[in-house]
């Protein structure tokens, strides 16, 4: 299996554009994942790359770019939630609820009534890699420049909001403020995630390698960083798999991420088991 994906790797052009998109698509993913696992904003996030087919939709709609329409949508959408957080703390599961909902149903609506309809909706919803062109490949490198360079700006300030909102507050940081940065940059990471899993498959890839890198470490640099290798190996595994036995990429990806998830998360759990059974027989 191994040869025959490394043949095509060398050989096709397309599949190098989908495992260059895979791997800088990583970064987001390990960046803003750490985020959405430490804040528990999985339900949040799953709103977001929701709305977005409403946002694209839209840009099918008017004859415009799907994913200037995407990234208007998920900027949108990350800022009515985290007003509505801030606002009407008991609204927020209504709202996001709605997000979604209407969202999926207006994008589905619009692009059926986009002049000359030949949109395949599917690679939307459950994502194609295999069609990273060369374009995409470049709006994947610069959304992941501006993720990681707000990240190191205000690494300090995300941290304190991500762990102890009061204690930011006592430390004079702006927590309303960067709340919502967190959540814009979550909405861009979902951008660059449609087009590797899809719609309905990119929170799986956001919250599981950062997940399963917080059962090994406590730092949030660090949990980056392995989430970061972690979502790299899963996508070039999805890719590998998918094309050798014909099956579609984004599912692959994703199953396989969520088997890793799963050994992990027995594997720590019998650890600490062990451990607690040797420490109480000393």
């Amino acid at each position: 299996m191994l040869s025959t994906f490394l043949e095509a790797l060398i050989s096709q052009p397309f599949m190098q554009h989908a495992l260059i998109g895979g791997l800088l698509a990583s970064i987001a993913c390990g960046v803003a994942g750490s985020y959405v696992v430490v804040r528990r904003i999985g339900y949040i996030a799953g709103g977001i790359a929701h709305a977005v087919l409403g946002g694209m939709g839209l840009a099918y709609f008017l004859g415009r770019s799907p994913v200037g329409g995407a990234i208007c949508a998920a900027l949108v959408a990350a800022l009515i939630i985290g007003l509505v957080s801030i606002r009407w703390k008991k609204q927020e599961d209504t709202t996001i609820s709605a997000l979604w909902a209407v969202g999926m149903a207006l994008g589905v609506l619009l692009i059926a009534r986009s002049p000359g309809y030949n949109v395949d909706l599917m690679s939307y919803l459950f994502g194609n890699i295999l069609m990273i062109s060369r374009e995409h490949l470049w709006l994947i490198f610069w959304l992941d420049m501006g993720i990681v360079l707000l990240v190191i700006l205000f690494f300090k300030q995300l941290l304190a909001v991500s762990f102890d909102e009061e204690f930011a507050e006592l430390r004079q940081v702006s927590v309303n403020i960067f709340s919502l940065l967190l959540l814009c940059l979550v909405a861009l990471t979902v951008v660059i995630l449609i087009q590797v899993v899809g719609l309905i498959l990119v929170i799986a890839l956001l919250a599981l390698p950062a997940a399963i890198a917080g059962h090994y470490v406590q730092s949030l640099s660090r949990m980056m960083l392995i989430a970061t290798l972690l979502g790299g190996l899963f996508i070039t595994g999805g890719l590998a798999v998918s094309y050798q036995y014909d099956l579609p990429s984004g599912a692959t990806t994703v199953l396989l991420t969520g088997l890793a998830y799963l050994v992990s998360s027995v594997g720590i759990s019998v650890w600490r088991r062990w451990q607690l059974g040797r420490s109480g027989r000393k």
